[in-house]
């Protein structure tokens, strides 16, 4: 579970399924666990829906916790994610901007018509990596963090993600979106950090095995 720990952070790959907030299971609780510290330290600075999996990184201590949080409110804090959708974009690669509205009965972020007083902009930047039997693995990158951003913007295009049970179809599988890439300031030293970690090589991401590896490789060459 932990990609990487020092005295200030810790960044770890949350299974799908657990929260990401620091309740009974939740993954501070975890860590507290695997760090052999059931009272030490641990918050959490950015969230993954509970279904979603991949990296998220955790504060050891309140400054460290401060000082990540502004990196997200400046929008220093780099969050990429991968997506299986069904379909595919018209364009191999955009930028979507949607006003989303939040729907407190069904618990659902719904694209609005327009600004309006209950509605946030939200903005990602997208690529398209591959298609294989009218699912498409997209790279995308997020430029706001609203709930369900991701699942709310492309569902609300005719193109849910594979797996999403609230805004998809439902399918049999864990959904088809992974935190795959974070990249932050270290609190303590201001140094770069950037950790990737690719998904579990299990539906809906067995049909795209050698796009991913390509991605990693061609990532790994970049550095």
């Amino acid at each position: 579970m932990i990609v990487y720990q020092d005295r200030r952070i810790v960044v770890a790959e949350k299974p799908c399924g657990v929260l990401s907030t620091d309740e009974p299971g939740g993954m501070p609780e975890l860590l507290r666990q695997e760090l052999g510290e059931p009272k030490g330290c641990v918050l959490t600075v950015h969230r993954l829906d509970r279904a979603v999996g991949g990296l998220m990184v955790f504060a050891r201590s309140h400054r460290a916790a401060a000082l990540l949080s502004e990196q997200i409110r400046n929008g220093a804090f780099q969050k990429e994610y991968l997506a299986v959708v069904h379909g595919c974009p018209e364009q191999p690669e955009g930028l979507l901007t949607d006003y989303l509205t939040r729907d407190r009965k069904t618990r659902m972020t719904l694209i609005a018509a327009g600004e309006g007083a209950d509605a946030q902009e939200a903005r990602l930047h997208y690529t398209v990596l591959a298609g294989h039997q009218g699912v498409t693995l997209l790279r995308i990158r997020l430029l706001t963090g609203r709930t369900h951003q991701i699942r709310a913007q492309f569902s609300g295009r005719g193109m849910p993600l594979v797996g999403d049970r609230k805004y998809g179809y439902g399918e049999d599988c864990p959904i088809g979106l992974w935190s795959w890439l974070l990249s932050f300031r270290h609190p303590q030293t201001d140094e770069a950090v950037t950790l990737r970690r690719l998904p579990l090589p299990a539906p809906p991401w067995t049909s795209f095995r050698a796009a991913l590896a390509a991605l990693m490789q061609k990532e790994s060459a970049a550095k």
